[in-house]
């Protein structure tokens, strides 16, 4: 069992950034796949961006190109940059892993991961 833990969360004002990160215990997967997800109060968990380990990636309409995920491989360490936050951001931030490969592209599903950290808190006020 894969460890996780993020970290980076916080609270900013809108239009702020922040970059959560996501450890990892060592791992031996040769295809993997790794995500954030958050899930707001009253909401349903929800995928935000995802990579793979040849560096695809996947984002939700709602933040593309405000986020940016990125991975160090040397260690194995998986970030998230989220920049021009808005409030609708707000939410627990989770990270996921799952030793596989999509070839249609890391999913965004959760259901699909079965790693999974015990996530960092963002706050976006206005």
């Amino acid at each position: 069992q894969v460890h996780l833990v993020e970290s980076g969360g916080g609270s900013v004002q809108s239009g702020g950034s922040l970059r959560l990160s996501c450890a990892a215990s060592e791992y031996t997967y040769n295809n993997y796949c790794m995500g954030w997800f958050r899930q707001a109060p009253g909401k349903e968990r929800e995928g935000v961006a995802a990579i793979d380990n040849d560096g695809n990636t996947n984002y939700a309409d709602s933040v593309k190109g405000r986020f940016t995920i990125s991975q160090d491989n040397a260690k194995n360490t998986l970030y998230l940059q989220m920049n021009s936050l808005k409030p609708e951001d707000t939410a627990m931030y989770y990270c996921a892993l799952e030793g596989a490969y999509y070839h249609g592209g890391p999913p965004l599903e959760d259901y699909e991961y079965t790693s999974w950290g015990q996530g960092t808190q963002v706050t976006v006020s206005s």
